[in-house]
């Protein structure tokens, strides 16, 4: 207990014990005042204010996010394409960091679901992959410790907006939240923080990473009844080709894939506490905006088929960030894994994700405002520099986020046609 405090509650129980004795015997000099007056001349008694205690709630403590880019833990479409163990061990070595974080985040690409045909419609299956994993492998990311997953990208609504539905029933069941389809986010509890997460991208049926105006709206919503807000998209160009930021909108076979970095810093002028990309299969840089971290792709994590791994493809890295209780970021570190098949992300001592993502925030960010150790830990730069976006905050915006209700009408299916990834 507060010393302060206990000596004020000591304090009080004395008076209480003084109180509860009762006025001492009066005796007939006592009442004879040596000095005569009047009602009148007696002096008024002063009644003192008591003094007002202010008591400060204690800061909330660090909060520690885990997060990693793509997973896909196995298909059984159009032929079975399962590990030998069901899945099980892809995700060993990756959990006891997933399970010691506060929050363990990813991004599902394809569905979990039994049976179903797919409405993505291939001419050329050898360009065109389709991902369904059984609806029991949801189970293998409760097990690995995974606490909210992303719903939101190309793979999704493989099989339609009746695979995203088995998707989320299979989470729910497990107790894993998720966010992607709009209307869809996930808001739960943990310790003393309330948390949310909301999953963007330039798919149809998702919340859209090309609508920022209606982004910015939905995060400072979330913002307003939430502790801290976490988001994640998908965008971004795709391979080897686009793993260095360029500015403005991107492009992949004719379609857009964002301005990430635009949208990135509007989701944090927003509300959002920390930003997490994933969609071009490999990593990028990061940085940190307002003194938030965001990681502009995380790339691929465990994907066990379909999904190329060769070269830089198959760095995999697992992001730790601990955030104060205002979400600025206190440290972080990425921890090093590389993808082998058919074992699954195994920890890489040569630390190539660390480095890969230490050299292009140099590159392409002067550094992010951040600083690395040899070991793959970073932390803000001490002399943070303001980045030239960092205008005045705007007043969050009034705006329907489409919350009513969170399974609405499914919306037009994808491009039939996909490229190869």
């Amino acid at each position: 207990m507060n010393k302060s405090i206990g000596r004020l509650l000591a304090l009080g129980a004395c008076c209480i014990i003084a109180a509860c004795a009762g006025p001492a015997p009066v005796t007939e000099q006592a009442v004879k005042p040596s000095v005569s007056t009047s009602p009148e001349q007696a002096p008024p008694t002063a009644t003192q204010p008591e003094p007002q205690i202010e008591i400060s709630a204690p800061p909330k403590p660090p909060l520690t996010i885990a997060a990693v880019g793509d997973l896909m833990l196995g298909t059984d479409f159009p032929g079975n394409r399962l590990a030998q163990d069901d899945g099980a061990g892809q995700l060993a070595q990756a959990t006891v960091y997933l399970k010691a974080a506060d929050v363990a985040f990813g991004n599902l690409e394809g569905v979990l679901m039994d049976g179903g045909e797919p409405v993505k419609v291939c001419k050329d299956p050898s360009l065109c992959y389709l991902f369904r994993s059984p609806a029991r492998y949801a189970a293998h990311f409760r097990d690995a410790g995974f606490d909210v997953l992303s719903l939101a990208n190309n793979h999704a609504r493989d099989f339609g907006e009746e695979g995203r539905d088995s998707s989320m029933q299979a989470l729910d069941e497990v107790g894993i939240a998720h966010s992607g389809r709009t209307g869809d986010v996930a808001e739960w509890q943990h310790g003393p923080y309330r948390l949310a997460m909301a999953a963007f991208a330039p798919n149809p049926g998702s919340h859209s990473l090309l609508d920022p105006d209606a982004a910015a709206c939905l995060v400072s919503t979330l913002a307003a009844r939430n502790d801290l807000v976490m988001v994640s998209f998908h965008g971004g160009g795709e391979g080897a080709d686009a793993m260095h930021l360029v500015p403005g909108e991107e492009f992949y076979f004719g379609e857009s894939r964002g301005d990430v970095v635009a949208f990135a810093h509007r989701m944090i002028d927003a509300g959002a506490a920390i930003v997490i990309g994933h969609g071009p299969h490999v990593p990028r840089a990061m940085e940190l905006y307002r003194g938030h971290l965001v990681a502009y792709s995380l790339g691929n994590f465990s994907t066990y088929y379909g999904i190329s791994i060769s070269d830089d493809k198959g760095v995999a890295p697992l992001l730790l960030a601990t955030l104060d209780e205002d979400g600025r970021l206190l440290e972080g570190k990425i921890v090093s894994f590389r993808q082998q098949r058919p074992e699954g992300p195994r920890l890489d001592a040569q630390q190539r994700a660390a480095t890969l993502m230490r050299e292009l925030t140099l590159t392409d960010l002067d550094g992010g405002n951040l600083v690395f150790d040899p070991d793959g830990g970073f932390r803000q730069a001490v002399n943070r520099q303001p980045h030239p976006d960092e205008n005045p905050l705007p007043a969050p915006a009034a705006c329907d986020t489409g919350e009513s209700s969170p399974y609405p009408p499914a919306s037009p299916i994808d491009p039939p046609s996909r490229p190869p990834e």
